[in-house]
């Protein structure tokens, strides 16, 4: 007895939505900001940190600057 061939169904890709982009005011799902601090040490070693208090980025990013080895401090928002 032969066995039949069954033939394989291509399934069409579902269309995609694009994602509109909002700005962080507006956005109801984002309940704080998150900041990175970015240390630039004098050897040319990198140290970053997240914090969701911009305040106490802030001061980590004041205190790590008074210390010899670093060569600067960064504090920017990201997504």
């Amino acid at each position: 007895m032969k066995k039949k061939k069954v033939q394989a169904v291509k399934k069409s890709k579902p269309k995609t939505k694009k994602r509109r982009v909002t700005s962080f005011s507006t956005d109801r799902r984002r309940k704080h900001r998150h900041w990175q601090v970015t240390v630039y040490y004098r050897d040319s070693e990198k140290f970053a940190r997240i914090y969701t208090d911009r305040g106490r980025a802030t001061r980590f990013a004041e205190r790590q600057k008074k210390s010899p080895v670093v060569r600067s401090a960064r504090v920017r928002q990201v997504h």
